[in-house]
């Protein structure tokens, strides 16, 4: 019987043939899909670790193998995986919607030793994971201790590419990082494709770096322009050059962004971060994405 936070059978059959062998000798290795339901019940319910029901075997079974995962890349690299068996059956929307989100570092969050940033052992070698940021991605803004999530997703409202900040950082400093995260691979050998055939930004990101940068790329953009933007423009007259172009329709369609992260914080532990390092907090999201791309 499939209980609530657990993966469906359906669910199940995608994650199951992506996850690694162990190759570890010794103990009988405890049941991958028992492991994960662990780590879905306390991403969807954000318990402590020590509180999760006995149904998905030793809490700390469970805790040491997210943070395995989450350390390795092996999170990160299901996460790309998924996205590519949409991308087989041209599930992928190529029109990408990017904004960001600020969550609430719970004081469990806090405590963690500031050190320098270290790059985590990913897939693809010593750099190829996440690194740790010097201030865990907390800052402190009006709202007290909170941590930004930047995100890019595709036409579904998909996550894509997830930068992780302070929350008092501002959000077109982020733009170049997340969309450096964007990639469309499909099975089989060859380069990912990293050009969306459309980006959809609020006014947040309206500057001339952003756009400058879009058009470099040949990406096309519907970013609406500032009111002291357009009063600028005005008052040069000829020298502040024409209007950016602006879809309205297009633009209508920036909400797949917001019901993305609505999306996301289903899921207490995103909702509110109680993780005290970055690389833990975005293997939360990646773990909630899992559930979002099937």
């Amino acid at each position: 019987m499939v209980r609530r936070h657990e993966l469906t059978d359906e669910q199940w059959q995608v994650i199951e043939s992506l996850l690694p062998a162990s190759g570890v000798r010794g103990r009988p290795r405890v049941d991958d899909r028992r492991v994960v339901n662990g780590m879905l019940f306390k991403a969807k319910t954000g318990v402590a670790w020590r509180d999760l029901p006995e149904r998905y075997g030793p809490w700390k079974t469970v805790y040491n193998r997210f943070w395995r995962w989450s350390r390795n890349g092996t999170l990160t690299t299901l996460v790309s995986r998924v996205r590519v068996v949409a991308e087989a059956i041209d599930e992928l929307d190529r029109e990408v919607s990017v904004d960001s989100s600020i969550v609430r570092a719970h004081q469990h969050a806090a405590g963690a030793r500031r050190t320098r940033p270290r790059p985590t052992q990913g897939a693809d070698g010593p750099c190829g994971g996440h690194s740790e940021p010097a201030d865990h991605a907390i800052g402190r803004s009006r709202g007290g201790p909170t941590t930004k999530i930047h995100l890019a997703c595709d036409g579904h409202g998909r996550p894509l590419s997830v930068v992780l900040t302070g929350g008092n950082v501002n959000d077109c400093t982020q733009f170049t990082r997340v969309m450096a995260g964007v990639e469309f691979r499909r099975p089989g050998p060859g380069r990912a494709a990293t050009r969306p055939a459309r980006v959809i930004a609020d006014k947040g990101y309206s500057s001339k770096a952003i756009r400058a940068h879009l058009r470099k790329r040949g990406i096309p953009a519907t970013i609406p322009e500032r009111r002291d933007q357009q009063a600028n423009r005005k008052r040069k007259g000829r020298a502040g050059g024409r209007p950016p172009a602006f879809d309205r329709a297009a633009y209508k369609r920036r909400n797949v962004v917001e019901r993305c992260f609505n999306r996301l914080k289903q899921f207490r532990a995103i909702a509110t971060r109680f993780d005290k390092t970055a690389i833990s907090y975005r293997a939360m999201i990646d773990l909630a994405t899992l559930l979002i791309w099937p």
